[in-house]
């Protein structure tokens, strides 16, 4: 592992650019010779690349990074009144008119904020990193290529990076009353261009031409030498490929290996772009989606934090207590990664794996200081921990390939279901009944007990794909199985978001008739889901 990860370190791996290919190229390599039939992709992708940035504070240069999906300034800069807005939260932009002004917020930069501050009108947004470690990041709340329907979400702002230093100096400006003159300077090349996608497929059975496989995919392009994001990851791939394929007499359902583009710069664009295409193969054929990405860190020592949907929590927590000895606490997925496939229907586990301990500064992921920073090189891996973490992914692929009945809880998913609908506050909302849904609930984890007690294996699988493919979409999107959900941060079982904003409403006001609406639609999104997942079950 090793090696190979010591050969694609020498590249830089911005999306669509000629290093970007050849580092995939030996990738590629390697899987044809571990016998993977492998394809390459290539397709049009928005591509966001930050090129240099400097912020003018009165006459004084400050350091700064821009970002991907931010607009370039003018040759003079963008100048406006600098307003602290905090977090970025909504809360904290309420009340303020930042029209025309540069808001200056804390923390990374992230797309809630990006869109928060174009919304209102800024013309620039300058974040204070947490530290003097300035972090790459795409802004764009758009999942995937922005359509005629998504690109004017599209950040409409100059945002920049300065270091914990310089942004805390601005900040004390303000709250001495100062009025600091700040100018942003950036340079963005933004636009559509051809990026990759390399599949490496192994069936189980050659001549089933429609047998389930499971899906291990993970970004290949980087920021910088982008080393642990996503190198290890990248090799990590190639070595569980390469060990499950000795034993693939054992395996019951195929393996596809996927290495995204367009993770870091277009926001995901290459795995959401795979989703649409092969949304009729993925639909039909693919059991559980497995997400890498930055294993094997030096220091990494936290195993416990794996994200996992609640339905392959059991085969998480199993793997890595056995692997390591550490106890999975359940951790929700959050809206991020190249988690492309919720809308079909497919079962996640895993996206940024092995953390940090806490230290002083809490960043996103605790991947380490140098995530997303020229620092992400070969000497912030520990070969030590990059295999303990490639055998936690060897493990969960290979049960995943080879168990008689696929170790998916769904048991568990529709408990939480059914908790949430109780959350909703008895029997009814406003009049929306919600105790049919319960008892629909109920029915199915009735259906699901019998099938598995006297159904043979192969029936069971096919059930419970079909079962993912009505309960999964509830569970992680807004309830479209055909477009993606913004880049935004939603909550658990969003589907039931309209019933919630319903009962926390006043009974007979105008407000909760407009919400009773939505509500309805709602019900009906679920109560469908819940009897697709009845038929699914049927003797």
């Amino acid at each position: 592992m090793m090696r190979h990860l010591t050969h694609i370190a020498r590249y830089v791996k911005l999306s669509g650019t000629a290093e970007e290919a050849e580092s995939l190229a030996y990738i590629r390599r390697v899987m044809d010779g571990y016998g993977y039939d492998t394809t390459l992709i290539e397709h049009d992708a928005y591509i966001s690349l930050p090129g240099t940035a400097r912020v003018m504070a009165g006459n004084t240069e400050l350091k700064a990074i821009t970002h991907s999906m931010s607009q370039s300034s003018p040759p003079d800069g963008v100048t406006g009144r600098l307003v602290y807005v905090g977090d970025g939260g909504e809360a904290d932009f309420a009340g303020k008119d930042v029209r025309g002004c540069i808001v200056l917020a804390e923390g990374i930069a992230t797309p809630p904020v990006a869109l928060r501050a174009s919304r209102a009108g800024a013309v620039g947004q300058l974040h204070i990193s947490p530290h003097e470690h300035l972090h790459e990041m795409c802004l764009s709340p758009v999942w995937g290529n922005p359509s005629d329907q998504t690109a004017a979400n599209l950040p409409t702002t100059v945002a920049c990076t300065v270091s914990d230093v310089d942004g805390g100096a601005l900040r004390e400006a303000l709250e001495r009353g100062e009025s600091p003159a700040v100018t942003l300077f950036a340079e963005v090349d933004t636009g559509w261009r051809k990026t990759p996608i390399l599949v490496a497929d192994l069936p189980a059975d050659p001549a089933a031409a429609d047998e389930p496989f499971i899906l291990f995919s993970g970004h290949h392009d980087t920021w910088y030498h982008g080393v642990m994001d996503n190198g290890t990851a990248n090799i990590t791939m190639m070595e569980v490929a390469r060990l499950c394929a000795q034993s693939r007499d054992a395996w019951r359902r195929g393996l596809r290996l996927c290495f995204w583009s367009g993770h870091s710069h277009g926001r995901y664009s290459s795995s959401a772009f795979y989703a649409d295409t092969h949304w009729d193969e993925l639909e039909r054929r693919c059991a559980v989606h497995v997400n890498i990405d930055s294993v094997g860190a030096a220091g990494a020592s936290i195993l416990s934090e794996a994200p996992t949907a609640i339905e392959l929590t059991a085969l998480a927590a199993d793997v890595i207590e056995k692997q390591s000895g550490q106890a999975l606490r359940a951790k929700r997925i959050g809206r991020g990664g190249d988690e492309s496939f919720w809308g079909i229907g497919i079962p996640a586990m895993f996206m940024a794996f092995s953390e940090q301990a806490p230290g002083k500064v809490k960043l996103r992921h605790a991947l380490g200081w140098w995530w997303h920073t020229p620092g992400d090189l070969l000497d912030k891996i520990d070969p030590e921990n990059l295999a303990r973490d490639a055998r936690i992914y060897l493990e969960i692929v290979d049960r995943l390939l080879t168990d008689e009945v696929l170790p998916i809880d769904h048991d568990a998913q529709i408990a939480a279901l059914r908790a949430e609908l109780d959350k909703l506050g008895g029997t009814a909302a406003h009049g929306i009944p919600l105790d049919t849904l319960d008892a629909a609930a109920a029915t199915v984890l009735k259906a699901l007990s019998r099938a598995r007690a006297g159904w043979p294996a192969d029936r069971v699988n096919c059930a419970m794909i079909r079962l993912s493919r009505a309960i999964v979409p509830l569970d992680y999107t807004r309830g479209d199985r055909f477009t993606h959900d913004a880049a935004m941060p939603l909550p658990a079982w969003p589907v039931l978001d309209p019933l919630r904003r319903l009962a926390a409403a006043m009974t007979g006001t105008d407000e909760s008739k407009l919400l009773a609406v939505s509500a309805r639609q709602a019900r009906n999104r679920v109560a469908h889901a819940l009897r697709e997942a009845t038929a699914a079950l049927a003797e």
